[in-house]
This record gives structure tokens, sequence and C-alpha cells, in this order.
């Protein structure tokens, strides 16, 4: 599997900037320990990740009125229990208030102005919120109390439960505008009591020199508490600071993951998955280290192409190879295989070639017959617009190889070296002499295993492979010479 210098800046990229940010190695974990991540980078734009942060915002968005819509059900049930009638209508009038003004901006969260849509709604919301909690008169339905009494009780929690929603949109920013907004409404209500003519003040403490006058003072029910305005305006701010900057590093975890899937899916582009995953999951220093495993090694290629290729047109011929490319290495990565490199018409693919896989051979061997079923799923199309049929040549071998790194600082391989690369590829060529489709060693066919022993071949034979002095046990499938009624039923 080769990479050009034209791709090298992404793999100095991957290695020397990634590697070097625990954010970046975080996230290249968390890519490939998340489920169903992979099958949606396929739909991540290369180079656009601000839409996936953008789609992740409008999805916190959507589970955020959810969220809201849950607590107004169950506050609405505690009203309706604790407050008696009718007083209960007047909160509920709040509580159904609270629900139009979530639903607004999640309506229109397509809108072009949606931010600005939903931070106006959410100063509405706390204002709603400073309402219900400061009580003001209720056409009588209310406890005939002093009003100030409203800051004696905990209902302003009911306000930071708005930075958990606005934690929910990946946004810092409508964390900090919900806080900032708090503070502001808030504060203006709490003035507005403050200066009520009957209203006992912080200052008035002053005058008082016992501490029954104190305590006569605090607990007099028109009593404003400055320190506790105070009190809560610190609380607001430092759970503001810490709900932003928690929400701010889920954003940047989030965006971290995001380039990180969308460099490995252009890079899968130019290499085999495989090989992009183990770029992801390794350092620099680990991958392409040079070690020796068993491997499976294909080779396929389409029969009589030269004299195809001397009947088509250039465009026709690059049309032909491109499409039996892309549905060669769909087959090949659908088995888990390593797609080693293109040879013109055809291509080398490996099977366990990064790590000892018991299962290599048995892969292999069902990726040779899928491939041959692919082919043929094609010529049923192409016989519908009466285009030639097309055969291809497979042979697998099993065996140790050295799988590495090679090549020059400008221009490197990773691919494997060996014997059974050489036995592979000259089992392909004497699919010609043994008039069939795919040649498998004997060896191969006794790694995978019994289930796979015998099963869709239709003969053994002993070939005597050019360049090697003794022969080899064949499996093959896909003889010619057999109708290709009987074959078919062998390879089903």
């Amino acid at each position: 599997m080769a990479w050009s210098p034209q791709l090298h800046p992404a793999l100095r990229l991957l290695r020397s900037r990634l590697w070097r940010e625990p954010a970046y190695r975080l996230a290249l974990k968390a890519i490939h320990t998340t489920p169903g991540l992979h099958a949606d980078s396929a739909r991540i734009a290369p180079g656009r990740p601000d839409g996936t942060i953008q789609q992740a915002e409008e999805a916190g968005l959507v589970f955020a009125f959810r969220a809201r819509c849950l607590a107004i059900l169950v506050v609405a049930l505690s009203i309706v229990v604790l407050v008696p009638w009718p007083r209960n209508l007047y909160y509920l009038g709040f509580v159904a208030g609270f629900f139009v003004l979530g639903y607004m901006p999640f309506r229109l969260r397509q809108h072009r102005s949606a931010e600005v849509i939903k931070l106006g709604f959410l100063v509405l919301d706390v204002c709603l919120i400073t309402a219900a909690v400061l009580n003001f008169p209720s056409g009588g339905v209310s406890i005939d109390w002093p009003i100030q009494t409203r800051l004696r009780n905990q209902n302003f929690l009911f306000m930071l439960l708005l930075l958990g929603e606005a934690a929910l949109t990946y946004s810092a920013r409508r964390v900090i505008w919900t806080g900032a907004s708090i503070a502001v409404v808030w504060s203006l209500g709490f003035l507005v009591l403050y200066q009520l003519p009957d209203s006992k003040r912080y200052g008035d403490m002053v005058s008082l020199r016992s501490d029954a006058n104190l305590l006569d003072l605090f607990l007099n029910p028109t009593y404003v508490s400055l320190p506790q305005w105070l009190t809560q305006l610190v609380a607001t701010s430092i759970l503001t600071a810490l709900v932003a900057t928690a929400v701010y590093r889920s954003r940047m975890h989030l965006l971290a993951r995001v380039r990180a899937e969308v460099l490995r899916s252009d890079l899968a582009r130019y290499v085999s998955p495989d090989v992009a995953d183990a770029l992801v999951h390794q350092t620099s220093s680990d991958f392409g280290a040079p070690s020796t495993r068993n491997v499976a090694v294909l080779f396929a290629d389409i029969v009589g192409f030269t004299a195809l290729n001397e009947r088509l047109s250039p465009d026709r011929t690059f049309a032909l190879l491109r499409s039996f490319q892309e549905r060669s290495s769909r087959v090949v990565f659908r088995h888990q295989g390593t797609l080693d490199k293109f040879l013109g018409d055809g291509f080398m693919a490996t099977f366990g070639s990064f790590r000892e896989e018991s299962d290599a051979a048995a892969r292999a061997i069902a990726c040779a017959f899928e491939l041959h079923a692919e082919i043929e799923r094609w010529n049923a199309k192409r016989a519908a617009r009466e285009a030639q049929r097309l055969s291809i040549a497979i042979g697998v071998h099993f065996g140790p190889v050295v799988v590495g790194n090679l090549g020059s600082e400008e221009r490197l391989e990773f691919t494997v070296v060996g014997d059974v690369v050489n036995v592979a590829s000259r089992l392909e060529e004497a699919t010609h002499e043994l008039d069939c489709m795919i040649a498998v060693s004997d060896v191969c066919v006794q790694a995978a295993g019994p289930a796979h022993l015998y099963e869709g071949f239709e003969k053994a034979v002993e070939v005597r492979l050019r360049g090697r002095a003794s022969p080899l046990l064949v499996h093959v499938a896909g003889c010619l010479d057999i109708p290709w009624a009987d074959r078919a039923k062998h390879m089903a």
C-alpha cells in the first residue's frame, strides 16, 4: 500500500500535530470506540467540520426542548397537587408561558436568524421565571404576605436550571448569555423590591446596636437582604463560568473528533481504511515497523484484459477499470482485508497484515468467492446493455511474511514481503493453465479450518508453479470444463 508525496503533508499532520495534542489523542481513540461513528463518517464533508458542529448544536436544541417539556410536565403536576385551587391556575399560567417560550425558538430553529431568536427568548425565559419567583400581585389569588418575603424562598434555584438547558446545545455563548441574563434580570427585580418604601434594607442595621434588634430586623417580613443578593450573583457567575468552560471543552473535544474523522476519511481515499485506522491508532514510531506474521495474500486480475483493451477506447477502458476497482475494493473491505496495491487490471490484497488473526485465511477464501459472485452480478448488468462478459482470475496463499514500510522518506509503501506473495501471484497465473477462476493453496484451506475445508471447491490438483521445484496442492473453483449450473451449485 503506497502513498504519494502529495499525501505526505496529511500524514505529517496526523503524526506530528495530532499526536502532540492530548485532546486529539483522546478524540482519535474516541472515534474508534464510539458505536456508529465510522458509518457517520461517510456523511462528513471533507474540510467541513463546522457543519457537523452545527448539527450537534441543533440536536442539542431538540434534546433541550424535550427535556424542557418533561420538566414542565413534572412542575405542572406538582403545582396541581401542592397548590390549592384557584391559586394553582396562576402558576399554571406561568408554566404554559414557559412552554410557549421554549416552543417558539424550537419551531424556528431552521430560521436564518435562529441564534438571535434563541438568545432573545432566553431573556424572556429569565424574565418569566423571575416574575414567577417574585410572584408580583396576581389579582387576589396569591397569599397576602409582603412581597419582600418572595426573596426568602429557594425558588431562585429554578433560574439556574436554564444554565443546564443551555449547556445541552454545545454552545458556550448561550451559557454565558443565559448567566448574564439571570444576573441582570434578577438584579433588576431585586432592585425593585429593595427600593419599595416599606422595605427594610441592609443599611438599616447601622443604627441598631443590640443583637436582639438585629434579629428583629432580619426576621421582619419586609427585610431585603443585600448579602443574599450578592451571594446569588457570585454563585450564578461561578456556575456560569464552570458550565461555559465545560461546554467549551466538550465542543473542542467534539471538533477534534470531527476533524480527526474527516482526516481519516480523506486518508482512506488514498490508502485502505485499515491502514488509515492503524495510522490513527498507533504512534508514528510504531506504525510500519517490520514484523513477521502469518498473512493470507490474494491476487486478482481481469482475464483477457489486453485483448479487451485493444477494442475499447481509452475513456471506456478507464471507466471499466474504475468500476472493477470500486466493486473489488468494496468486497475486500467487507471482509476486513487490506488493499495492498492496484496492479493495472488487477490488485493485491492481504488479510491479517496488521495483527495476528486466526480467521485471516478463512476471510481471504470467502473474499475470493464473493469477488467471483460480484463479477457475475456485474456481468448480468453488462449483458443487459450487450457488453462483453468479464472473468477474473484469483490466486490465494497463506503463510509467514514480513510486514512493514518499504521505500524512502519521500515515498513509503506499507506492504508484505516473502515467498507467500510470489506463490499467490503464481497461483493467479496458474488459473489460465487450470482453466479455472479461483486457485487456493491447500495450506490456506487447511489454515481456514474445518468449516472451509473443500467448501465451494470443485477439485484439488497438484500444480508445479513457475520458479518452484516442488509441486503444490491447489484447490480450484470456477472450472471452465464444468457446466455453469454445476459450478453454481459448488459455489453457492
